[in-house]
C-alpha cells in the first residue's frame, strides 16, 4: 500500500510497525508531528514530557524495562537532553531506544543552528539519517533492530525539510508483534554508573563501535550509484537530492549511516573517481571522516557552512569553484515568489494576551537608552525565554533585552541582580516554557536570596509549536483531561510569598502590579493569564476607530497588532481580524477614547 506521507508523519508509522511500545517528546519545530501523529495510533502509550531530558529518562526506564522507545524531539532539545543521553549511551539498553533528533538548517523556527552529527560521535552510538520520506519509514525498523543487536540507543537525524516534505511511502509492513515483554532484569554492573562499572561500560562502548563500524559496510540503504567517472559525491539526508538534480551525470555514493561511516565502501567508491566531493548541510561532518581515511576529498571549500542548502545554491556553488561549466543558457529552474511579496515583519496575533503585558514592560522600563547605551536610572532590564512572546523583541513593542533558551530568563535576572547591576531585571517566559525548565530557575531565586520578579505569560498552550498541552493545561497528547498543575499553586510551593494572577489585556492592572513588585525587597511571581487569540472560540464585536475622534497619536500602533492600521492618517482596526472585548487593549491605549465596539 503506498500513502503520500511528511517526514515526521513516515518516522511515527514506521515506528508504530516496528512495534515501539512508549513515544514520548516535547513539541518543538520541525518534529512536533512526530509524536501527534504517533499518539493517534492504538496499542502504545504517548506521553508529552515536560522538557526534553524527562522525555528520554522516561525513554530509558521503558528501554531498560524491555520494550521498544522512541523519544523525539528537535535539534536544541537533545541539549536539554544530553546528560541522560550520554548516561544511555555508556549504560546500553535492553528494548529498542530511538532518539530522533530533528536539526533546523537555515533556523526556520530556531533560536540557533546546530549540527546533531557530532552528538553521534561523542556518544559513541549509531546514527542513522533518510533522504527522503520512504527511508524515514523503512529506517525505523532498522534502528530498533541495531539498538537491540548493539546494545544502544540510536540517534535518528532528520531536518526541517525532510521533516515536513511529502513522499510517497509504500507501506508494507504491518505492527511487529513478536517482541520481549515488558520486564525489569536486575543487572547494577550495567545501569548503576557509578566508577567502578562505568570502568568497565566505557570499554563495552569501544567494543561496540567496532562492531558496527564492520556493519555498516553492508548496510542496505547505503547506496552506490556508478555513472560518469570523473566526479564522485558522497552525500546525505536531504542534501542528497539536491546533489542528484545538480550533478545529473556524476557518480553517487548515498549514505544513510551517517556514523560510523562505512569507510571500506567510501573507498571502494574514491578509488572508481577521479574526484571526490561531499555535499552536506551545516558542518563537514562526513568531509572529517573522510580526509581521516586518508582520502582526499573536498565539499565546504565550495558549500556553504552556514543555512539551509537548496539545488540553486549547489549548482551555484559547484559553477563557481568549476566543478560543473557555467550554464549556456539561463536555468528553467521557476524562480521563488517569495522575492515577490510584500516584507511582513514578525509580529504577535490580534487579540495576543502577550501584547498589554509586552507594552507595560516597554512603557515603564525604557526612557530613551539605545542600544549599546548604559540603562539609565529608572530603567529595568527583560530577560525573556524563546516563545510567541520573543516576538515582542521587535518594534514596536521593542520590550526585551535578552533570550537565550528555554527557562533561561530567571537565571539571568538573578544573575544580573547578583553581580550588582544597579537597574532592576524583570524575567518573562510562558507557562509552557516555565513547565518546561522554569521551574528549577525559581527555585534557585528562592534558595539564594534573590529579589526577582517573574511574570508568566500564561495563555494556557504551548502555543509557538502548535497548540500542544502541557502539565498546565491537563491536557494529554491524546486530548484527554488529565491533572492539571495549577500554576499558582506550584509557584507558592516553591515559596514565592508574592503570586499575583492578573487579566492579560487589563493594562492598569499589569501596570500596577509590575511598579509593585520593583519595589518589593522579596522575589514575586506576576501571572498574567489570557487565552491565545488562535484559541478563542467566542469572540465580542469588533472594536472600531471613530474618525472624527482620533487625532491621529499612534498611539494604537504602538501595540503592533496586525489588525490597527492606517488609512488617510487615521488608525483602522480590520473588523475580521479583531477579537473585540475578548481581547479590548487598543481601547485603553486611545487617550481620546476614540476605539470602542462596533455599533454596526
Amino acid at each position: 500500500m503506498k500513502q503520500l506521507l511528511s517526514g515526521n508523519e513516515a518516522i511515527a508509522l514506521g515506528a508504530y510497525h516496528a512495534g515501539v511500545a512508549v513515544a514520548t517528546a516535547y513539541p518543538g519545530t520541525p518534529s512536533t508531528e512526530i509524536l501527534q501523529s504517533i499518539a493517534r495510533m492504538d496499542g502504545l502509550y504517548a506521553e508529552w514530557a515536560i522538557n526534553e531530558k524527562v522525555a528520554l529518562e522516561v525513554g530509558m526506564g521503558a528501554a531498560y524495562g524491555g520494550v521498544r522507545t522512541l523519544v523525539s524531539m528537535k535539534h536544541v532539545g537533545l541539549n536539554v537532553a544530553a546528560d541522560p543521553f550520554f548516561a544511555v549511551s555508556t549504560t546500553g539498553t535492553i528494548g529498542g531506544l530511538v532518539i530522533v533528533s530533528c536539526d533546523d538548517p537555515g533556523e526556520h523556527s530556531s533560536q540557533g543552528e546546530q549540527d546533531n552529527r557530532h552528538f553521534a560521535k561523542i556518544g559513541k552510538v549509531p546514527m542513522l539519517e533518510p533522504t527522503d520520506s520512504q527511508e524515514a519509514y523503512d529506517l525505523m525498523g532498522w534502528a530498533f533492530d541495531i539498538s537491540e543487536e548493539f546494545d544502544t540507543p540510536v540517534l535518528l537525524r532528520s531536518t526541517t525539510r525532510i521533516c515536513h516534505c511529502k513522499t510517497v511511502v509504500n507501506v508494507n509492513k504491518e505492527r511487529k508483534s513478536d517482541l520481549r515483554q515488558p520486564g525489569f532484569q536486575r543487572s547494577p554492573a550495567k545501569y548503576v554508573m557509578v566508577p567502578s562499572n562505568a570502568r568497565v561500560r566505557r570499554h563495552a562502548m569501544e567494543e561496540r563501535i567496532v562492531k558496527l563500524r564492520a556493519y555498516v559496510e553492508d548496510f542496505p540503504l547505503n547506496e552506490m550509484v556508478l555513472a560518469d567517472r570523473k566526479l564522485g559525491v558522497i552525500s546525505n539526508g536531504v542534501a542528497y537530492q539536491y546533489a542528484r538534480e545538480v550533478f545529473k551525470d556524476a557518480s553517487h555514493l548515498k549514505l544513510t549511516t551517517i556514523y560510523p561511516i562505512p569507510a571500506n565502501l567510501i573507498r571502494r567508491f574514491a578509488q572508481e573517481v577521479d574526484r571526490l566531493i561531499v555535499i552536506e548541510e551545516l558542518d563537514p561532518f562526513l568531509e572529517e571522516e573522510i580526509r581521516c581515511l586518508g582520502i582526499q576529498v573536498t565539499g565546504k571549500d565550495f558549500i556553504p557552512i552556514i543555512g539551509e542548502l537548496n539545488a540553486e545554491i549547489v549548482e551555484n556553488a559547484a559553477v563557481e569553484a568549476g566543478i560543473l561549466p557555467a550554464p549556456s543558457k539561463p536555468s528553467l529552474r521557476p524562480k521563488s515568489p517569495a522575492p515577490q511579496l510584500p516584507a511582513r515583519r514578525p509580529q504577535l496575533c490580534a487579540g495576543c494576551p502577550h501584547v498589554a503585558t509586552e507594552y507595560v514592560l516597554r512603557k515603564l522600563g525604557f526612557s530613551g537608552a539605545g542600544s549599546g547605551k548604559e540603562l539609565k536610572k529608572g530603567e529595568f532590564i527583560v530577560t525573556s525565554d524563546i516563545g510567541c512572546y520573543t516576538l515582542g523583541v521587535y518594534p514596536p513593542l521593542a520590550a526585551l533585552d535578552t533570550c537565550a533558551c528555554m527557562g533561561a530568563s530567571i537565571g539571568q535576572a538573578l544573575g544580573l541582580e547578583k553581580a550588582g547591576v544597579p537597574n532592576k531585571a524583570i524575567a518573562v517566559l510562558g507557562d509552557s516554557t516555565f513547565m518546561h525548565s522554569g521551574i528549577t530557575g525559581l527555585i534557585n531565586v528562592v534558595y539564594n536570596q534573590g529579589n526577582t520578579t517573574v511574570i508568566i505569560l500564561d495563555n494556557g498552550t504551548t502555543a509557538m509549536t502548535g497548540h500542544q498541552g502541557h502539565p498546565g493545561t491537563g491536557i494529554s497528547v491524546t486530548g484527554k483531561k488529565t491533572q492539571q498543575v495549577k500554576l499558582e499553586t506550584l509557584v507558592e510551593g516553591i515559596g514565592i510569598k508574592d503570586v499575583t494572577v492578573v487579566d492579560a489585556f487589563d493594562l492598569k492592572a499589569i501596570e500596577s502590579t509590575i511598579k509593585r513588585c520593583l519595589d518589593n525587597d522579596e522575589p514575586s511571581v506576576i501571572i498574567a493569564r489570557g487565552p491565545c487569540s488562535l484559541t478563542v472560540k467566542t469572540r465580542g464585536a469588533p472594536f472600531e476607530v471613530d474618525a472624527d475622534e482620533c487625532i491621529s497619536c499612534y498611539d494604537c500602533l504602538d501595540l503592533g497588532c496586525p489588525a490597527i492600521s492606517l488609512s488617510e492618517d487615521k488608525a483602522v482596526i480590520d473588523a475580521g481580524m479583531c477579537l473585540g472585548s475578548a481581547c479590548g487593549v487598543c481601547a485603553q491605549v486611545c487617550p481620546q477614547e476614540a476605539i470602542s465596539e462596533s455599533r454596526k
